[in-house]
């Protein structure tokens, strides 16, 4: 029988896996629908994001995608 600790961790470590995997998915979409279409930008954080998993989306949060809200903005 599994002890409470057990079941709290296989718990946290599921929680945790579902919110970096639908913050994936959320920035993969983000980038496929905002990113500009000049150039290979878009391609180049798709590919960025899709081989590097989370740290790859993690890049694009917190590098590109603030970058390219100011630009739109202006």
């Amino acid at each position: 029988m599994e002890s409470p600790a057990e079941i709290l961790f296989v718990l946290i470590w599921i929680g945790t896996v579902a919110l970096t995997t639908a913050f994936w998915i959320w920035m993969l979409i983000d980038c496929a629908k905002n990113e500009p279409r000049k150039g290979n930008d878009r391609i180049v954080w798709v590919l960025i994001i899709v081989i590097s998993h989370f740290l790859g989306a993690l890049i694009y949060y917190f590098a590109r995608r603030p970058e390219r809200i100011r630009a739109q903005r202006q």
